[in-house]
């Protein structure tokens, strides 16, 4: 393909040096926003176009299959704008559909089908597709080529067999998901079994280190891989095999890697292995006709939890690059104008994240207006937060034509924190989606504990009974399980009668009967004291009773911390419902939660509020941003607070959320917060007090600029002298309102206004900046 245009004239300098770059190492320290895709798209186009490299010898590695398929399409439409203008001297959208179609096959055909573009797992499961016969590990396990690839269940179901049947170990003691949590760590930090064994000091690690190896025996025998062999294995087959290293190593001349801030040591090594050949001495790297190309920013990096090490980008120039300083080095461009975002929310994103010691210098540089103030609200508790929230999305909706339902995001730090949000946006019938996650009521552990109160209000329900006879593992099996309920449907009566008939019992399930028994006495125990019990006791108790939360603290995983979260979030929903309801039995409970989890589907295609956690809003980005609950221990969390690396990633996490916002952030805390049950005062985030003051407009310092709200609809702005009965008003925080009463005059008056939702609030009309609304 020939072009005559230059196709790179409508980058920025900073992006269009790091396009050309042809040879050699080069870190891209992209900012939020700055166009880092755009950046690494150009570069492929470039690499193709003007260097004549071919699209197989380019491996481009994406952290997501999304990212790869954008990045494929945008090289794609790059090429195919290149040809409409090279053989017909037209742009491509003016071209016939059907000569577009034409382009679009020839660009895949003769360029993207040859390009190895994709997330780690998916391109070095492909090379293990051609090599891993050439593999074998320290015991002498080998695979071939047409290995499966279990999923987390098939994995943990062989973990489960090998704690419970093969070894016979305590599964309390070694729980089969925080043995697995285990053994993906190890993976990921690049440890067979024999080197996590040499480096366990304590008895529980060398036992896992023994499921480790019995878990690799068992995948060799299914032949099958598991996610993090994908990464593992091809690391390992290129230190042993310098002829398979060395074949790979001459295809992808020109390497690019995206999120680089996210990659683990297992990772790293890989890029390692290909880009050098193994060769460790610097001084010898051919770089002739080859690149390695990373994109990345250390102060998006929140996936340790993950093994993610961003330590990798801080040394990226130590490692590959001239290790010069900023201003003098050529292995290194910054891009740092933002697309994105109004220049008040960069000023505090660049202020809050100066803060943080390990990172490389950047400032995100504005490309739009100063926007609106950043808004602060200081709530009296999560309820209240929810209700302001709520409101003034119902407000910005309302008045902004060009905003609608999709144009909001809610982003926390724990899933637990969605729930009040969720109760109030559907009592308000606005429709809203969970990113990443599931809707408080859909989750598992909220779904296990409502079947345990649904099986004690309602003894008929078998599919509650079901579901819980066995949740935790009390050794009540399949085989018995289905003999209780086969008597059952053959006495044409419930589960729950059999199971509360020790005779039946101790006749039906055999070895389980102890355990069958118990759980049954447990459960009747229960339905005796719900009448005369709130419901917040029988829950605690059945919490406890049941082993519950006992069992997900056993587990000891991130994820089981999270479970554990929500469930006492549960609790807090239980109090608030007591708080707000005359009836408060538990069936009225159990009604409540059904209508919730009922009245939230969100129709296909249909615009909706978005609610996630910090961690899955990257990547993402909203007209509108709501950054809640920040206060000391929630964000940043309680284990950040004495781990100053630990409390830097909590700052990270707290600059992506900033940095979702393109036009308004809302931030806001509460001054208490219930904590299972009880009222804790709460204290303001700290990193509150990291943003610039100025910036920010709160319930006592009113906004510095005038909102773009107020110029629509009919909003005039106000004569202070000239307020009266029954004016209708706009107020930047509580919304529409009408104003009832009139106090004082001149300089002193101050009136009395009536907002959907909030009742009376008595305002002075000039620290407010009320709008007349006609």
């Amino acid at each position: 393909m020939t072009t005559s245009i230059d196709f790179l004239s409508h980058l920025n300098p900073s992006q269009r040096q790091a396009v050309e770059h042809y040879c050699g190492p080069l870190l891209v320290v992209a900012g939020a926003g700055s166009g880092k895709t755009r950046a690494l798209t150009y570069r492929i186009a470039n690499l193709i176009l003007k260097h004549r490299v071919a699209p197989d010898n380019i491996l481009a590695v994406t952290f997501t299959n999304k990212a790869a398929r954008e990045m494929k399409e945008r090289v794609q439409k790059l090429f195919a704008e290149q040809l409409a203008m090279s053989e017909y001297g037209q742009r491509f959208d003016l071209l016939p559909e059907y000569e577009q179609v034409k382009l679009r096959s020839q660009v895949y055909r003769t360029t993207i089908k040859d390009l190895w573009c994709g997330t780690f797992h998916s391109l070095f499961s492909r090379i293990l597709r051609f090599d891993i016969e050439k593999y074998q590990d320290e015991k002498g396990r080998r695979w071939n080529r047409n290995f499966s690839i279990f999923d987390e269940s098939d994995v943990q179901s062989l973990i489960k067999e090998i704690v419970n049947k093969q070894l016979n170990l305590d599964d309390k003691k070694f729980d089969h998901r925080s043995v697995r949590y285990a053994i993906s760590n190890a993976k990921n930090q690049g440890f067979s079994p024999q080197e996590f064994e040499r480096e366990q000091p304590n008895y529980r690690g060398r036992v896992i280190a023994q499921v480790y190896s019995c878990y690799q025996d068992k995948l060799a025998e299914n032949n099958a891989l598991d996610f993090d062999d994908l990464i593992l294995i091809p690391t390992r087959l290129f230190q042993q095999n310098e002829q398979v290293l060395g074949y790979w190593h001459r295809k992808f001349c020109h390497i690019l890697v995206d999120e680089y801030q996210d990659t683990n040591r297992t990772q790293y090594d890989l890029i390692r292995l290909l880009v050098t050949n193994g060769e460790e001495n610097k001084s010898e790297w051919e770089w002739r006709n080859r690149s390695v190309f990373v994109v990345g920013d250390a102060d998006q990096s929140i996936y340790s939890f993950r093994m993610a090490d961003f330590t990798i980008l801080l040394e990226f120039q130590e490692d590959f690059g001239d290790g010069l300083p900023d201003d003098d080095t050529r292995t290194m461009v910054k891009l740092e104008e933002n697309y994105r975002s109004c220049e008040n929310i960069l000023q505090a994103a660049n202020e809050l994240i100066e803060n943080n010691t390990q990172r490389i210098d950047k400032i995100l540089k504005p490309t739009r207006g100063a926007g609106e103030d950043i808004y602060c609200y200081k709530a009296d508790d999560e309820l209240a937060e929810a209700d302001f929230v709520i409101n003034q999305i119902r407000t910005l909706e309302h008045q902004n034509p060009e905003l609608n339902w999709g144009s909001f995001a809610i982003l926390y730090r724990t899933n637990a924190q969605s729930r009040p949000f969720e109760e109030l946006l559907v009592r308000n019938q606005i429709p809203y989606t969970v990113v990443g996650g599931m809707r408080f009521y859909d989750r598992k552990e909220i779904k296990d504990v409502i079947a345990y109160l649904r099986a004690i209000a309602n003894p008929a329900d078998t599919v509650s009974l079901l579901r819980v006879i066995n949740t935790p593992r009390r050794g009540i099996g399949k085989t018995t399980i289905d003999g209780l309920v086969n008597a059952s449907q053959q006495l044409g009566t419930t589960l729950w009668e059999i199971l509360s008939d020790e005779t039946s019992v101790n006749t039906l399930a055999g070895r389980a009967t102890k355990a069958v028994n118990s759980f049954a006495k447990m459960i009747g125990t229960w339905q005796t004291k719900m009448a005369t019990m709130p419901v917040t006791e029988v829950l605690q108790g059945v919490l406890e009773d049941s082993g519950y939360i006992q069992d997900l603290q056993s587990q000891g995983t991130d994820e089981s911390e999270d479970r554990i979260q929500n469930v006492q979030e549960l609790y807090n929903a239980v109090l608030q419902f007591q708080e707000e309801n005359e009836d408060v039995t538990l069936q009225a409970f159990l009604q409540s939660t059904a209508l919730s989890s009922d009245l939230d589907n969100l129709k296909e295609g249909k615009t909706a509020v978005s609610l996630m956690t910090l961690h899955a809003s990257k990547g993402l980005e909203f007209p509108v941003v709501y950054l809640v609950g920040l206060e000391q221990g929630l964000f940043p969390n309680y284990r950040s607070l004495s781990d100053p690396a630990a409390l830097e990633e909590e700052r990270r996490l707290c600059y992506v959320g900033i940095t979702r916002a393109q036009e308004r952030l809302y931030l806001s805390h509460a001054r208490e917060r219930r904590l299972y049950g009880s009222r804790e005062p709460a204290v303001r985030s700290q990193f509150l007090d990291e943003l610039p003051e100025e910036l920010l407009a709160t319930q006592h310092r009113s906004r510095q600029t005038y909102t773009k709200s107020s110029a629509v609809r009919g909003v005039k702005p106000s004569n202070p002298e000239n307020w009266q009965v029954g004016d209708r008003v706009l107020h930047k925080t509580f919304g529409l309102g009408e104003i009832t009463h009139v106090f004082g005059a001149g300089n002193k008056i101050s009136v009395a206004i009536k907002f959907a939702n909030l009742g009376q609030k008595i305002i002075d009309p000039r620290v407010a900046q009320l709008q007349r609304v006609e």
